[in-house]
């Protein structure tokens, strides 16, 4: 939970609230009415904010706030292609002292989201849950696999089912074939693999089974921060609404939180997310059925 400063070819924002836990809450608060947040902030973090997510049922008693300190900030600038960014600010501020303790009644969920985070700080909310989830879902990237490769592969052995993009997919399995990389991180520890490929879609892993998923052609792509959060919090939170993690019940939450991340890039931050109906997500749904149904006579 964060502060984000934006700049595409679409516009500019100096100040407006990101993370990755903020993006997966607000699109998981669409499927499941509680939410517990593990987070810390600074005491900039603003109180509106805060509100409108705990109405949409995020507990925030797992969000340490300190008062005297400010609040995770990080700037960017995308590129035409909306797919590359150029990092211009990165100030941890809280973040460097984030040592998450879990409330009790936190240590029993069916599903656990770890964020991109310090795979240390991962594996120390795992070791806090007083039972094994149904699931267990993480993300990361390249700065964990070129500083903590220890600790991630330790992380990777504790989760059920790993996120991430391509090109982090290639780094972490050494392998060019995203099907070859795949089977890599599978040996790894996470028996799912969720391969995030942007504006063209994204994969399912099984055993030795794949899923592909489209994505959905837009005419206005306005800022695509948070978008991968937020594919992951549609994710997670449709597949414990129907509290099934089977594989054919992962296709669905993988066009599910393919739908969510397509409404997300429509305007900056969190924005869009906040105006949506159910209505808007069936909608968005029947879309991407259509887009990939077809018959052969």
């Amino acid at each position: 939970m964060a502060f984000d400063a934006l700049e595409t070819p679409f516009g500019k924002v100096d100040r407006i609230i990101g993370g990755s836990g903020t993006y997966a809450a607000w699109s998981a608060s669409n499927f499941v009415k509680t939410i517990n947040a593990v987070s810390i902030v600074g005491g900039d973090f603003p109180q509106e904010e805060v509100k409108a997510l705990e109405e949409r049922g995020v507990d925030f008693d797992g969000v340490e706030v300190v008062q005297d300190g400010k609040s995770f900030f990080w700037s960017g600038r995308y590129h035409l292609d909306m797919n590359t960014r150029d990092t211009l600010v990165t100030d941890l501020n809280v973040l460097l002292q984030f040592d998450p303790k879990l409330p009790a009644k936190y240590r029993e969920p069916e599903f656990v989201m770890l964020g991109n985070l310090a795979p240390a700080v991962q594996i120390s909310v795992l070791n806090q849950l007083q039972k094994r989830p149904k699931l267990i879902i993480a993300d990361t990237m390249n700065f964990w696999m070129d500083n903590t490769m220890e600790d991630l592969k330790k992380m990777l052995g504790m989760v059920d089912l790993l996120m991430v993009n391509d090109s982090e997919a290639r780094q972490l399995s050494g392998e060019y074939s995203i099907v070859k990389a795949a089977k890599k991180i599978q040996a790894m520890g996470p028996k799912y693999v969720v391969i995030k490929k942007g504006e063209h879609g994204a994969l399912l892993f099984y055993e030795n089974r794949i899923f592909s998923a489209p994505a959905l052609p837009l005419e206005d792509v306005f800022d695509p921060t948070g978008a991968g959060d937020t594919f992951a919090g549609g994710f997670i939170g449709y597949l414990a609404r129907i509290n099934d993690t089977s594989f054919e019940s992962m296709k669905a939450a993988v066009i599910i939180g393919s739908a969510m991340a397509s409404y997300c890039v429509e305007k900056f931050g969190p924005t869009r997310l906040k105006e949506l109906t159910a209505v808007d997500i069936d909608n968005r749904v029947s879309e991407f059925v259509a887009l990939a149904n077809f018959e052969i006579r």
